[in-house]
């Protein structure tokens, strides 16, 4: 039997989306329904966070630098950052006999891994969850997944993207029920006793917020006159904590495990994408969602679904006076079953047969892109 090297790509969101993958090619293997042997998986990562994220299911990790979100430099040095990067990329996969590349996400690890891979003709499957902001060079993947007809169809007449396959689900929200059955979430009594609160709103401060958002979100959940603890995530603790007024919230250190405190929270209000709002669904737990600067997006349809009000800032008090329930979901049903057909996929991986779509749909991409730069 053939023996594999399998390599993988993803920020820490992302990545919630691989290692469910992972976990069911390693049972897979263990049961003899591989057509291969697994002989190593290589971690590719972006930051210490993610190495740290990623170590457990890998049997090596290499750095591919850093990220450049919310960093401003200009094109040249930008141009020369990436550059630098994607030479990492190169020397991570370079002479390891990689036989496939998975990646998962939008940011700039998942453009350098696949521009290297497609130097060292290393086959790639990606696998996207907002088809309507992708990164342009999953034009240049062999086999990209989607998670509905739907989208299988937005990404093939928007971006003429050849080799799309539905999988019918979220593999992320096999992660969060794993994490959830697993018993890795802090206890609630933990939380309540370290917080001094029993019953609270938990704030996600995430990436579909600016600067100047964060002023007028905190007086808005100040006229809840609830308990709350607020999660900076992308800004500065300390800026956040100079603008609380209330005695009723609390602002969490920068980075916790915001399972747990979902797990222990009465509501969320959250400004972030789809891993949020897929973690939202698994816990069913009464949402907003806060209106960010990407009004179309794959989270914005999720959480319609899901029947998660999406608002504008100074709405929080109306809403959340009328916060409806979720609707009963099959995120994590369906999740299994996108998971069984991407081991398959990978199962009977033939990149002889998947062509790359090409540049003509790396420009329509880029193009489209455009209005979020």
């Amino acid at each position: 039997m053939k023996s594999k090297n399998i390599a993988i790509a993803g920020e820490i969101t992302p990545s919630k989306t691989i290692i469910p993958i992972i976990e069911k090619l390693r049972e897979m293997e263990k049961e003899g329904k591989l057509s291969f042997k697994i002989n190593k998986i290589i971690g590719l990562y972006h930051g210490e966070s993610s190495r740290d994220f990623l170590e457990p299911y890998c049997d090596e990790t290499y750095s591919i630098g850093e990220g450049r979100r919310g960093k401003k430099n200009s094109l040249g040095k930008l141009a020369y950052l990436i550059s630098k990067d994607i030479l990492k990329s190169f020397n991570a996969l370079k002479g390891k006999g990689i036989d496939l590349l998975i990646t998962a996400g939008n940011a700039g690890d998942v453009r350098k891994a696949i521009v290297a891979a497609n130097i060292l003709n290393i086959p790639v499957l990606h696998i996207e969850q907002d088809i309507y902001n992708p990164i342009e060079v999953i034009s240049q993947a062999n086999l990209v997944t989607v998670p509905s007809p739907h989208y299988k169809e937005y990404l093939e007449k928007n971006y003429g993207l050849k080799n799309v396959v539905n999988i019918d689900g979220y593999p992320m929200a096999k992660y969060v029920d794993n994490y959830i059955k697993q018993d890795y979430l802090i206890d609630k009594d933990e939380i309540y006793g370290e917080y001094g609160m029993k019953e609270f709103v938990l704030v996600v401060l995430g990436g579909d917020l600016k600067d100047d958002d964060i002023e007028p979100l905190i007086r808005s959940v100040e006229e809840l006159n609830l308990k709350a603890l607020i999660a900076p995530y992308r800004f500065d603790r300390d800026m956040v904590k100079e603008l609380v007024l209330s005695p009723n919230i609390k602002v969490l250190p920068q980075y916790v495990d915001l399972l747990s405190f979902m797990n222990a929270a009465s509501h969320l209000i959250y400004a972030a994408g789809m891993g949020m709002t897929i973690e939202a669904g698994v816990f069913n737990i009464p949402s907003l969602k806060i209106e960010g600067f990407h009004k179309t997006h794959g989270s914005v349809d999720l959480a319609k679904e899901l029947n998660i009000p999406i608002v504008k800032i100074d709405e929080i008090p109306m809403a959340f006076e009328n916060l409806p329930d979720q609707k009963e979901s099959d995120l994590v049903k369906d999740s299994e079953i996108a998971i069984d057909r991407l081991v398959d996929l990978i199962n009977d991986f033939d990149e002889k047969s998947l062509k790359r779509s090409g540049f003509k749909s790396t420009k329509q991409i880029w193009n489209s892109r455009k209005v979020y730069r």
